[in-house]
């Protein structure tokens, strides 16, 4: 029993579901790489306030 050739529909919304998903990726690694950046240039600590407010 052999499986039949995928449709050409098939072929092209994998492609363009791949390259959806890479350019999601592409977005999250941007906003980590930022993020640890922003954290390493800084630091991780808390701004201490000066007074509490009423």
């Amino acid at each position: 029993m052999s499986f039949r050739d995928q449709h050409d529909l098939h072929k092209r919304r994998f492609s363009r579901n791949l390259g959806l998903g890479l350019v999601l990726a592409a977005f999250v690694a941007l906003v980590f790489g930022l993020t640890v950046v922003k954290v390493g240039v800084e630091g991780f600590t808390m701004k201490p306030q000066n007074e509490v407010q009423d």
